[in-house]
């Protein structure tokens, strides 16, 4: 796997991208939605655990964005996940992690109901919630002219 931003840009995985404090802001308000949603009673596993996904998804896509960049169509999610390393340092078993629940989320949401364990969903939203907790404390130190307002801590609620 590359391992800087102009590999990625050449490679056609990425393209440059300006964001803006709005911008930041609205996906930040849309990973504290999918954290809360995630934890709405009475909704299946897969759904909570694509809700949680979702969450992490954006959190990843805020870091890259704040880097100047953003993923190309093409296998965007995994690209997505993947420059983790590149923008807030994630290590590569976090890495792997989110690539599994990737691949759970296509299954649950797309070729078979009930797919998901309680405990798969559980495992995402706790994933999400420390990433999105990672990034903000990231955005922080690197691009604090990006965080334009502080959503509730991304601590999931008890049920």
């Amino acid at each position: 796997m590359s391992t800087n931003f102009t590999d990625w840009t050449h490679s056609g995985w990425l393209v440059p991208h300006q964001t803006s404090r709005q911008e930041v802001g609205d996906l930040l308000a849309v990973i504290e939605r999918d954290l809360a949603d995630s934890q709405v009673g009475g909704l299946s596993a897969d759904w909570r655990l694509a809700i949680a996904y979702n969450a992490a998804l954006q959190a990843a896509t805020v870091a890259l964005y704040a880097c100047g960049y953003r993923a190309s169509r093409e296998a965007h999610h995994f690209r997505v996940f993947q420059t983790l390393s590149l923008t807030i340092g994630s290590a590569s078993d976090v890495i792997a992690t989110l690539d599994h629940f990737r691949k759970k989320r296509n299954q649950g949401g797309y070729e078979v109901s009930g797919a998901t364990s309680e405990l798969e969903a559980e495992e995402m939203l706790a994933l999400a919630t420390r990433l999105a907790a990672e990034v903000c404390a990231w955005l922080d130190a690197h691009h604090p002219a990006l965080r334009r307002s502080y959503p509730r801590r991304f601590v999931p609620r008890s049920r």
